[in-house]
Parts: C-alpha cells; sequence; structure tokens
C-alpha cells in the first residue's frame, strides 16, 4: 500500500509595505504576511504544497512554481490569461503543487504582471524523500536578487509609452539573501564539511557572476536536474536559473574567505561602480579569523560551469527532432514609437479568455491555433512528438528562456546575426554530445541562438516559453498547447479559479475573443513583429 501524500499548509497574504530594502530608495515593495523578504518554502518530494494566497493589493496577481511541472493540473500553473483570470483584490485561491516526480532548487514568484519584480518571489525547495543522488553533511542557501530605485510597474509603463527601445538607465542594486549585497551576513560553515550549497538568481533581468576564493565547487543539480558532480571554480546564473554545488570546507579554520558576486546588465551603459556592480561577502570559518588573501585571476583562466560540459545524471540520450520549430527573438516599434518585442511573427499579448480555458470550451476547434488569436502566440503540440526549438538572437542583450511544464534538452548553441558589426565576439559553436543536458531556464546569448529538444509527454499542459525578464510584458513569448483534446478529457478547473474569473469580468469560455468558433471580434488588434 503506497502512504498517503502529507499536505503542507501555507497561507500568504500579499500586500504592499514601504521598505528600502537597498539602503538607498524607499518604495511600496509586494510582500507577504507583513514581510519582505519572503522566507522560502522547504517541502519533502512526494508532499503536497497547498499554498493559500490573499491578495491585499489593488490589481489582479497570480503565483507560479517556477520549474514545477504540474501534470495534469495547468490551471495550478499561475500564469495570468494564461492558465487562470488571476486573484481579483481582495479574493484567494489556493494552489496545489505536488511534488511526486521532483526534488531539488525552485523558486514562487508572481506571474501576472511584474510584482515578481517588486519582491513578489520566495525559494521553493524540494527536499529528497530518501537518499539523495550526492551526500552532503548539510545545507545553505543563497538568494540572488536585483533591485530597483522605483517599483518595476513604473518601468514597464515607461516603456509602453516612451518613444525609444531602450531602459531607462535604472541602475540597481544586487541583493543577497535578500539584503544588500554590501551588507549580508557571512557565510558561516565549519571546517571539514561537506555543504550543499543552492544558490538562486530569482531576480527580474540582471545575470549574476559567483566565485567562492580559496574553493573550489562541484556543480550537482542545475534547475531540478541532478548533474553528474562537475567541479568548477564559478557561475554564470541567469534569473530564473539555480543551481546546487558541493561545497567542502577546508580542515583548518586560521583563515576566512571571501565570495564574489558581479551583477552586470548587458541592456544598460557601462558606468565604473553602477554597472556592473561588485560585492564581496564572508565565507566565515571563525569570527576572529583573518581574511586569506588570492592574487587577481582573469575569468578567462577559470572553469566555469558550462551546460556543454554537465551530464545528467538521468543520462536521457538525445531525443529525435519529428518536427522543427523557429523563433527569433524580434522588436517592432509601434506608430507611437512603443516597443514590442515578439518570439515569432507577433508580439504577445493575453487573449480576452484564458488560453486554458479555451482549450477546455472550444471542443475540436482547440486543435487549430487560429481561435486563440494572432497576439496569443500559440502553438499546438501532438502528443508525444519529439520538438526542436531553434531560438536566433540579432541583438545585443542576451535573454534568460523559461520554458513551464518540463525541462528541455540544450542540443546546440552558435552565433546568429553580425555581432563583429556590433563590437561583440562571436559566439562560439557547441554541441551536445550523447547525453544533453537538461534544464528549464538557458540564456539566449547576444547575436547567438541556441536549439533546444523536448518531448510532448505533458499531456494537458498549456505552458509558456518566455523571457524571463521584463520583456515578458512586452510580448516575448509564446504557449504551447498540448494534446488539447486530452486536455478536455482529463482536466477540470477549481470552481474558485472560474468565481474568481466573474469577479474580475472576464468570460470563461469560447475563443481568444470569448466567442464561437473562428469569430475573433473583440479581440485587441495583434501586433506584428516579423
Amino acid at each position: 500500500m503506497c502512504a498517503r501524500a502529507a499536505v503542507f499548509h501555507v497561507y500568504w497574504d500579499v500586500g504592499h509595505q514601504n521598505i528600502s530594502r537597498d539602503g538607498y530608495s524607499t518604495w511600496p515593495a509586494v510582500g507577504v504576511n507583513g514581510q519582505i523578504p519572503i522566507p522560502p518554502i522547504f517541502i519533502t518530494q512526494g508532499d503536497v504544497l497547498s499554498l493559500n494566497v490573499r491578495n491585499s493589493l489593488d490589481k489582479p496577481i497570480s503565483l507560479h512554481a517556477h520549474g514545477l511541472f504540474m501534470r495534469n493540473s495547468s490551471y495550478y500553473d499561475g500564469v495570468g490569461m494564461v492558465t487562470e483570470c488571476g486573484i481579483p483584490p481582495g479574493s484567494n485561491f489556493t494552489y496545489l503543487v505536488e511534488t511526486r516526480e521532483q526534488a531539488g532548487t525552485y523558486f514562487i514568484h508572481g506571474h501576472y504582471g511584474l510584482e515578481v519584480a517588486d519582491g513578489l518571489r520566495a525559494p521553493f525547495i524540494i527536499l529528497d524523500k530518501g537518499k539523495p543522488a550526492v551526500d552532503y553533511d548539510k545545507e545553505l542557501l543563497l538568494t540572488l536578487e536585483d533591485w530597483g530605485q522605483q517599483p518595476e510597474s513604473q518601468l514597464l509603463e515607461y516603456l509602453k509609452t516612451v518613444p525609444t527601445t531602450a531602459l531607462p538607465n535604472d541602475f540597481k542594486t544586487g541583493l543577497i539573501n535578500g539584503t544588500n549585497g554590501n551588507f549580508s551576513a557571512p557565510i558561516t560553515v565549519m571546517r571539514s564539511t561537506r555543504y550543499r550549497l543552492r544558490i538562486l538568481n530569482i531576480g527580474l533581468d540582471h545575470p549574476f557572476k559567483f566565485r567562492m576564493l580559496g574553493h573550489k565547487m562541484q556543480v550537482i543539480e542545475a534547475d531540478g536536474v541532478n548533474v553528474e558532480p562537475l567541479e568548477v571554480d564559478g557561475l554564470d546564473i541567469a534569473p530564473g536559473q539555480r543551481y546546487s554545488v558541493l561545497l567542502e570546507t577546508l580542515d583548518s579554520d586560521n583563515f576566512n574567505y571571501i565570495y564574489n558576486a558581479i551583477m552586470v546588465g548587458d541592456f544598460i551603459p557601462l558606468v565604473e561602480g553602477l554597472n556592473p556592480r561588485y560585492y564581496i561577502g564572508a565565507i566565515e570559518y571563525r569570527k576572529d579569523a583573518a581574511f586569506r588573501k588570492f592574487p587577481l585571476v582573469s575569468d578567462s583562466d577559470l572553469v566555469w560551469a558550462d551546460e556543454f560540459n554537465m551530464v545528467p545524471l538521468n543520462r536521457q540520450e538525445l531525443l529525435p527532432a519529428d518536427r522543427v520549430i523557429e523563433l527569433e527573438k524580434r522588436i517592432n516599434l509601434t506608430e507611437f514609437g512603443v516597443p514590442y518585442y515578439g518570439l515569432g511573427n507577433w508580439s504577445y499579448t493575453p487573449a480576452l479568455v484564458p488560453t486554458l480555458l479555451s482549450v477546455l470550451t472550444t471542443g475540436s476547434f482547440a486543435s487549430d491555433s487560429a481561435i486563440y488569436g494572432p497576439q496569443s502566440s500559440v502553438i499546438v503540440l501532438d502528443y508525444q512528438e519529439s520538438v526542436e526549438l531553434v531560438i536566433g538572437n540579432q541583438m545585443a542583450k542576451s535573454h534568460p528562456l523559461h520554458i513551464h511544464s518540463r525541462v528541455f534538452q540544450i542540443v546546440e548553441r552558435g552565433p546568429f546575426g553580425n555581432a563583429t558589426a556590433a563590437g561583440l565576439p562571436t559566439v562560439p559553436l557547441q554541441q551536445a554530445g550523447k547525453y544533453p543536458m537538461q534544464r528549464d531556464t538557458l540564456m539566449l546569448p547576444e547575436f547567438g541562438y541556441v536549439k533546444l529538444r523536448f518531448k510532448a509527454d505533458r499531456p494537458g499542459a498549456v505552458s509558456m516559453f518566455h523571457c524571463h525578464t521584463e520583456h515578458l510584458d512586452q510580448g516575448m513569448a509564446v504557449v504551447f498547447v498540448e494534446a488539447p483534446e486530452l486536455i478536455q478529457k482529463y482536466q477540470r478547473v477549481p470552481q474558485q479559479l472560474l468565481d474568481n474569473c466573474r469577479k474580475l469580468g472576464i468570460e470563461v469560455s469560447g475563443n481568444g475573443a470569448g466567442n464561437i468558433g473562428y469569430n475573433l471580434t473583440g479581440l485587441p488588434p495583434a501586433i506584428l513583429v516579423e
């Protein structure tokens, strides 16, 4: 007889708090139960997280468990106007997150507007139920975030109204474990101890480079996928990415050591002291110990974690490519000069009916992407087909690409467009071997392309694939609808979700416009980004 899963109940009351997290600027951030940063959630694999969310903001919100598969329960994936309508102000919704298939390092964040950037984000750690793949003695947790000088929603409104493709120079501060990186508490360790250090970039748009001087790290997990231990000097961590590394402390506590965390944005000017930002933290063996000094070393002389050097423990072989879908990061200025992005011909804009509800209520029409409207950027997948995504980027900005409901194989990375003309190095060609690394978030390089593969073996998945920065809100996304006939057969949306839609005045049936068949009257104009 199988033991019943335990249910772990968590209550989040989401509201504003005036707070200065960087020590410089005070503004109404988004927290939970009066707390910022939001405390991490720990759960054991096989158990169920019951997350009861109260919306005390003045606008709708939704919550996404980043990296969780949500098998046959897309209605708990938490994507506003894709898998739900959102939680109205003054209302509740309970997300049930099952963890039978997964253990590892994840996080939960807002996925309706840009509340994620304003503080609505917290680590979600699923502990191994049995013996972990690699033995260790203790665990440590380190979160990396970028933090602006004003609410990110204000920046988004700026981007949608000012005729420019550039962000205003909002030089953000790096936060380490919720505090300005210049003042973060030390990482306290004991000598001769083996630690699992979980490192998460839960910020919006800045990557981090991370090193621990005097220590080697072994990568053992990336985005919930266990990895054959790989020794590295440092990590490049894009927004949305997570790593676990083994840290074996030294036999002596005669010295303390430092770690470096460098935050850099390739979308704003390089200004000394502002971009990049350099943070130094303590690896503390003994409070009264002196710090060990090391000579400066060039990044090029160090070994950095690279997906093409990683081998997943599950040793899944390279999938075939039954279907190839070519996407390209594109940008277009409207007649008012407002920038919009896309991953195909159209800039993603939410429909008038959440995509999942359209799938469930349109019968055989659900298999035709046309009924969702061009601005929904829907791609319908057949059950069990192997898909290859080819994504190109001809711009001088990298993009963290995140997929919902699954992980993808990382098959190839190479040059795309003319990097030399932009004064940038050419992206080298890299190809996976027999066992490609898998993860759910990958950086698309400047003037580069990536090839990704996955099997459409998640019947019932309505899943986004998008840039994990503010570019999502500017349209850089597509939505995969997988085996719509199976979604209709197996998924039953919670009544609470439908009630919230009605409170918001949102239709719960019909095509993207809430109509029958191919009648899309009422949809907002689609924005072409060819």
